[in-house]
């Protein structure tokens, strides 16, 4: 899918990026624990969260997230929208709930990081 089908599947507004919606996204990742981004997630993916500080930004910048998309109506902080402007990282934000974002975006082909972690990694 590219970032506009998701904009619309999702009810999304952008905030950052309108010149990126063309770009394809396969892989998707949903979390609050940036720790857990940076274990998991990988380079291309789009990131769910329900964060809105620059840390978002700069962790999605380390994995080269292709987008961030603010999930329960959050909106970013000025700083974090000023951040991912100057990186170049989309972010679109949408009123529904993190759950619900994910399995529409499933249902339409978009796959996860990863289906299960392996139980030496799921311990750390």
């Amino acid at each position: 899918m590219t970032l506009r089908e998701i904009k619309e599947l999702l009810e999304a507004e952008v905030l950052v990026g309108h010149s990126q919606l063309d770009r394809e996204i396969t892989t998707a990742f949903g979390a609050d624990l940036m720790s857990d981004v940076l274990a998991f997630a990988k380079p291309g993916s789009l990131l769910l969260t329900g964060l809105t500080n620059p840390q978002v930004v700069r962790t999605a910048d380390v994995l080269d997230i292709a987008a961030i998309l603010m999930v329960r109506g959050k909106r970013p902080t000025p700083e974090t929208i000023r951040l991912a402007e100057e990186l170049g990282i989309p972010i679109l934000a949408t009123k529904y709930i993190l759950f619900e974002s994910a399995g529409r975006l499933y249902s339409k082909g978009i796959r996860g990081c990863m289906e299960k972690v392996e139980s030496d990694r799921a311990t750390g």
